[in-house]
């Protein structure tokens, strides 16, 4: 029986968001399997696809006749396994977005495939003076010599010829043919090999002329190990050139031979062998629990809540340890903005070349070979952001995520997905164990884990098991927290961005050579620019949003969009010298810090500092070494970081983050400030804290004081269930972009109506607040907090629902609805199921 493949093509739209049939040439049909990335025939174009399962002639869809063949088979190794690309459909339903988009977030940025298009003479073309202009056979001549070439080629050499060209190609005489090349290459090194034998050795070094010396010597350097060596280490270690190399190869006493090598973003680095450590009794208790998970070979859900300090890295690491063991590999997450050196030299520490990293500042080549190590079955452990999760193994047994509360394990492009839920679901795939660590849980994990409940839209799901770590280890104490009123420092005098304790504990630390971090979460120098003559306020002209000023260069930019201009010297309105800089960032604490405490050694990290590759490492590793004596930034420095003479903790303002128009602004705040308050007395010495604010007796700052993360919960909780927000309902968050407002305002609304029309068709219950367990609420349109972006304007809609309501297939299809109707009118709806930002 004949097989043809389905393939989900790199076309996305919602009229391609289905597999394709083709027919498998006979060569390839021995290669083809679910999860091979194919180049196939789409309309007039060469396109990428996944091959996603296979069908037969009994059950085609299409007219045999009609269908095209595989063009391409890009891996002899398929780069998705079967159940990524189940994890894909998954995906795709979930998250409401292309079945395509889900695979590609699943590979290497290097495995994007472009489309290359070339030129090639075709078989029917003679070189006859009398058939062709000169012109012409000067083109053909050309592209027969150095062909295939690409047709930007073609055309820069001919710049005048562009409509000969076009003729050419119309009369059949050029040929276009389209193949997929990847991003990026494999990477290849000149490696030296001896040709000779062991026994030939002494003969070969006698016989050879006294002008050879440097011929004589390199050979003499390889007869030492016998070994292949690259030709680069061989030319520095014997300070000779390739000639001297190529001498050796003419006379057949070596091999001169190109060989893949794997980049290594770490080949620089040398980390000294850990041991396990002795757990505590806390550590021990938990740590049982998770073995004996494992063993039973079942999938489970644990959330592990330790408060900072407790050793939860201990346990993750003698955890994998035991599933290492077990024949199995584990996948560790880690927020991108947290995977510091410290966190890798752990791992690598503790399994050494076993483990793999995976994070957006490597390098797109080394990336791809970090992802080839797991594929090939080189590493047993992949330590990385939320894309991590898709890490090709295939006998998962532990899947660990840390600082499982953070926000960017929500990615916020498409698709849209959340990499804790995308972890639960492909454990369940594997019978692999699950670990979310926190001091600071999401309350949707800790209301699941309290309860013995699966995640909120897990029901056929194991249930989340508590398992907690309350102490630090040692017995260290938390730091002392004091609250800074920020009302009673303007009350007596004090205009300074550094209250009066703050000040004293910074200038004490200064004086026992202590170490501090300052947190403030906004970067730049000043927040807003402002006219004190006429109120003008410096605004980016396609964002609504003030722009911020940069001291360094001088400039005000905008966060959103990348928007940057000039600082003014007079307004751009009235014209008055009165600008003024109103607000702090990063910059200008800085600033401050260097005049208020002469010589003081700053280290500043946030976007603006950390561009460069490296600079994570470079910096911190300063810190470590005590070159400074502050470390100053935003959430960055937050969490993840260990350094045992940091005695001191400041938060500048703890307000920013309350005053975010989110539901989750009280749960974020408090997450923060515990965070960060964890970096100090982590070692031998005590640690202290002073935290800044205009509103004090805010439960989440009071609750934060005290590292008390039940008591917070228990508050939180109580304010989410009289607003019906999660962990008692599910969001889906729309939003609706264009560059004509009226037009947006018809279109958001009207898609709003057609929602009510269909939950009323449903019988669903459209209050919350009803008795009703499945009940639905649609809220909006309204413009967005950030009402304009990059010169589209923007709305959206928030539904909320509960119990059976499905409201993600409602959606997904009165989306579809809308995108027939509207196409072309340049109207954008973006989905976002269980968003975690509502900006």
């Amino acid at each position: 029986m004949t097989r043809y493949a389905r393939v989900i093509v790199d076309v996305p739209s919602k009229q391609t968001n289905r597999p394709f049939d083709y027919m498998i040439p006979d060569a390839m049909e021995p290669w083809i399997e679910i999860g091979s990335r194919v180049g196939v025939p789409f309309g007039p174009r060469t396109v990428q696809g996944f091959v996603v399962g296979f069908t037969s002639d009994e059950s085609l869809e299409v007219n045999k006749s009609r269908m095209k063949y595989i063009q391409e088979l890009l891996d002899l190794v398929p780069p998705l396994s079967p159940d990524l690309i189940e994890l894909g459909a998954w995906m795709s339903g979930k998250y409401v977005c292309h079945d395509i988009a889900a695979l590609q977030s699943m590979i290497p940025t290097a495995l994007k495939g472009k489309v290359e298009r070339v030129l090639h003479v075709s078989e029917t073309y003679q070189d006859d003076e009398l058939l062709w202009l000169p012109e012409e056979r000067s083109v053909l001549e050309t592209v027969e010599r150095l062909g295939p070439m690409k047709l930007e080629q073609v055309t820069s050499m001919f710049p005048a010829h562009e409509n000969l060209i076009k003729r050419l190609l119309k009369q059949g005489y050029l040929i276009e043919t389209q193949s997929i090349k990847d991003r990026v290459a494999k990477k290849k090194v000149k490696t030296v090999l001896l040709q000779i034998e062991e026994e030939e050795a002494e003969a070969i070094l006698a016989s050879f002329p006294t002008k050879a010396r440097r011929q004589k010597e390199a050979l003499e350097f390889l007869m030492q190990t016998w070994q292949p060596m690259l030709m680069t280490d061989l030319l520095t270690e014997l300070h000779t050139t390739s000639s001297t190399i190529k001498g050796l190869e003419d006379k057949g006493y070596v091999e001169i031979r190109e060989m893949e090598v794997f980049r290594d973003p770490y080949a620089d680095r040398r980390f000294k062998k850990s041991e396990p450590m002795r757990f505590t009794e806390e550590q021990q208790h938990v740590y049982d629990r998770i073995e004996a998970s494992l063993d039973t070979r079942e999938h489970d859900l644990f959330l592990l809540h330790g408060v900072t300090g407790s050793g939860k890295t201990e346990v993750y690491l003698q955890s994998i340890q035991h599933c290492i063991a077990q024949g199995r590999e584990a996948i560790v997450l880690v927020p991108e903005i947290s995977l510091t050196p410290q966190m890798v030299e752990r791992f690598k520490s503790r399994f050494g070349a076993l483990v793999a990293v995976l994070h957006s500042r490597l390098s797109h080549g080394e990336r791809y070979d970090e992802w080839r190590k797991i594929r090939e079955r080189k590493v047993k452990v992949a330590i990385g952001a939320r894309s991590a999760i898709f890490a090709p193994f295939e006998q998962i047994g532990l899947v660990i995520i840390d600082e499982e509360h953070e926000t960017s394990y929500k990615q916020e492009e498409s698709p849209k997905y959340h990499a804790r839920d995308v972890a639960v679901k492909r454990a369940a795939q594997q019978g692999a164990v699950v670990i979310l660590g926190s001091a600071t849980p999401s309350l949707e994990s800790y209301r699941a884990a309290v309860e013995g409940q699966p995640l909120p839209g897990f029901d056929d799901q194991a249930p989340m098991r508590l398992l907690s770590m309350p102490t630090r280890v040692g017995g260290r104490d938390l730091p002392t927290v004091h609250i800074v009123d920020l009302r009673e420092e303007l009350k007596n005098g004090n205009r300074s961005m550094f209250s009066r304790p703050l000040y004293q504990a910074i200038e004490d630390r200064l004086k026992k050579q202590e170490q501090m971090v300052l947190l403030l979460n906004r970067r730049g120098y000043s927040t807003f620019v402002m006219c004190r003559t006429c109120g003008y306020v410096a605004q980016c002209p396609e964002c609504d949003i003030a722009l911020t000023f940069h001291q360094k260069s001088n400039h005000l930019r905008c966060h959103y969009c990348g928007h940057a201009e000039k600082a003014p010297k007079t307004c751009p309105s009235c014209e008055s010298e009165h600008i003024r800089y109103f607000g702090t960032g990063t910059q200008r604490v800085e600033e401050e810090l260097s005049k208020l405490f002469p010589g003081i050694r700053v280290i500043r990290m946030d976007v603006d500092t950390t561009t460069e590759k490296g600079s994570h490492e470079k910096l911190l590793g300063q810190f470590r070494d005590r070159q400074a004596d502050v470390l100053l930034g935003t959430q960055m420095v937050a969490k993840g970081l260990d350094f045992p003479y940091v005695t001191l903790v400041g938060v500048i303002t703890a307000d920013s983050a309350l005053n975010i128009p989110d539901f989750r602004a009280a749960e974020r705040t408090f997450q923060l400030l515990t965070q960060v308050a964890g970096r100090a007395g982590r070692h031998h010495l005590p640690g202290e804290v002073f935290i800044q604010t205009y509103t004090p007796e805010h439960y989440s700052i009071q609750h934060a004081s005290e590292h008390h993360y039940e008591a917070f919960a228990r508050d939180e909780i109580e304010h989410r269930w009289k607003r019906a927000y999660p962990p008692y309902c599910n969001l889906i968050l729309i939003t609706f972009s264009h560059e004509q407002l009226p037009l947006l305002v018809r279109m958001s609304e009207n898609f709003a109506t057609r929602v009510r029309e269909q939950a009323i068709a449903r019988g669903w219950s459209q209050a919350l607040d009803s008795p009703s367990v499945d009940a639905f609420e649609l809220l909006g349109p309204v413009a967005s907090p950030m009402p304009r972006i990059k010169n589209r304007y923007r709305f959206q809609c928030m539904l909320k629902y509960r119990g059976n309501v499905d409201a993600v297939q409602l959606v997904r299809e009165i989306s579809a609805e809308f995108d027939e109707h509207v196409r072309g009118q340049q109207l954008l709806i973006s989905v976002d199921v269980d968003p975690q930002m509502l900006m």
